[in-house]
C-alpha cells in the first residue's frame, strides 16, 4: 500500500462504483467520484458531493483497484470535477501502471490538467459536459466558461477518443443548441441526453423564459435532428 501515499492525501473522493457497464463505452469499469466542483449547475445529480461530503478511504479504494486489475477493463475519473484534484495525474499514472484504460469526465474548465493528462498518455477517452452557449454559463453554472473552449481544442488535436455531452435542460431550445453545435467542428460524438429534475433544484438562476417541463423522448429526438446539419454524428442517449 505504500504506492498510494504520494497521491492519497491529495485526493478527495466521495464514492466508488465498483462495477459499471455504462460509464465507459465498451468497457467494464469502476468509477471514482471525486468531491468538489467549481460549478453549481441547478440540475446536478451529484450535488451532495460538491461541498464537504463524507470521503472514502483512498487507500482502500486503491487496494480494491489493484485486486481487480485484469478483471475490470477501465477506471472512470468522475465527480464532482476530477480535474480539481491535485493528485489526479499521479493517481492516473498508478492506474495506468496496473494496465487500466482510463476515462475522464470533466466540465472542461481546467485545460491545463487535461493537457497534462493527454501529454502523459494517461487518458483513453474523455467526456466533456457542454453546459450551454458560452454566454449562458454564468447563469447556468454560476461560473464563466473560462477554459472550456481551450479544452475542446486540445481534444480535437489529441487523437484521443472523446465526446461532447449536452444535457437538454429547459433553458436549451433549438436556437441555443444550434449555437452550441455550430461553435464546434464536426465531432465523432455529439451526445444529447435528457434533463431529469432534481429535488431542491430550480431554474431561479436564469432570467428569461424557458420550458417548464423536461423534453419528452420524441421532443428530444426532434431537438437532436434540428442540429444534424451542424453535427452529423449527433445522438440521443438515456431515453
Amino acid at each position: 500500500m505504500q504506492a498510494v501515499v504520494p497521491f492519497g492525501r491529495s485526493l478527495r473522493a466521495a464514492g466508488l462504483a465498483k462495477s459499471s457497464t455504462v460509464d465507459f463505452p465498451g468497457r467494464l469499469s469502476a468509477v471514482v467520484f471525486f468531491a468538489g466542483c467549481n460549478y453549481r449547475c441547478h440540475y446536478c445529480h451529484n450535488a451532495h458531493i460538491l461541498d464537504d461530503p463524507p470521503l472514502i478511504d483512498m487507500e482502500g479504494a486503491f487496494a480494491f483497484l489493484e485486486k481487480r486489475a485484469g478483471l475490470l477493463d477501465g477506471v472512470v475519473l468522475s465527480g464532482g470535477e476530477a480535474t480539481l484534484q491535485p493528485g489526479l495525474y499521479s493517481f492516473a499514472d498508478a492506474l495506468r501502471g496496473m494496465g487500466y484504460k482510463i476515462k475522464l469526465d470533466t466540465n472542461g474548465s481546467r485545460p491545463d490538467v487535461v493537457k497534462a493528462m493527454l501529454g502523459g498518455g494517461l487518458v483513453d477517452f474523455v467526456a466533456v459536459d457542454y453546459k450551454a452557449p458560452f454566454r449562458m454559463y454564468g447563469d447556468i453554472c454560476m461560473h464563466g466558461a473560462d477554459g472550456v473552449g481551450e479544452t475542446f481544442g486540445l481534444l480535437a488535436e489529441s487523437g484521443v477518443p472523446y465526446e461532447i455531452r449536452v444535457t437538454a435542460i429547459p433553458q436549451i431550445g433549438e436556437e441555443e443548441l444550434a449555437e452550441m453545435a455550430g461553435s464546434l467542428p464536426h465531432l465523432e460524438r455529439f451526445v444529447l441526453q435528457p434533463y431529469r429534475p432534481v429535488e431542491g433544484g430550480g431554474l431561479h438562476a436564469v432570467q428569461g423564459t424557458w420550458r417548464q417541463r423536461p423534453y419528452t423522448p420524441a421532443e428530444l429526438k426532434r431537438l437532436a435532428e434540428s442540429v444534424r446539419h451542424l453535427q452529423p454524428n449527433v445522438a440521443v442517449r438515456g431515453i
